[in-house]
């Protein structure tokens, strides 16, 4: 198999630190054979190069103890950081799955802008000018509500007077 030597300008698959995906970017900015900068062809946004997640699978050395095992001290059994960040990232991963679900296949009229003006209730879809695509997780109380958006949940304001 023959592969092509990357080149500003040209195409290569990378992970794109937006979209939280491997997507094919644009090469913007190389130092010698190396790539260094891209742009994501799907959202547009320029980050520096890096390797798509699926080239990290193959297992890079045998380690001596799995994450989230445990130790023994005095006696005692506790669980080591490892375990702490897995939860973390799984927690992470089961927001994304929230957010994808209360999203996927709603048509943009669905959305509504988001104002600090508007009063919002669990399960509305709002458009945010930065977070992007949301969906309301819970009503915190009169002025304040959860939305859950890509990056993760955010507490905004709203129902205020202006």
């Amino acid at each position: 198999m023959i592969t092509k030597k990357p080149k500003t300008g040209g195409e290569i698959d990378s992970y794109c630190t937006k979209c939280k995906l491997d997507l094919t970017h644009r090469i913007i900015a190389m130092v010698g054979d190396e790539v260094k900068k891209v742009e994501c062809k799907t959202c547009g946004s320029h980050h520096l190069y890096r390797r798509p997640k699926s080239e990290k699978l193959a297992p890079l050395a045998p380690k001596t103890k799995a994450a989230g095992a445990t130790k023994r001290e005095g006696g005692e059994e506790r669980k080591t950081s490892g375990g702490r960040a897995s939860a973390a990232a799984q927690r992470e991963r089961d927001q994304t799955v929230q957010w994808e679900h209360a999203i996927a296949g709603q048509p943009m009229g669905a959305f509504k802008p988001y104002r600090v003006t508007l009063t919002l209730g669990p399960g509305e879809l709002v458009r945010h000018p930065k977070f992007g695509d949301g969906v309301v997780a819970r009503v915190i109380d009169r002025g304040k509500v959860e939305i859950l958006f890509k990056d993760g949940p955010k507490t905004m304001a709203h129902g205020q007077v202006v």
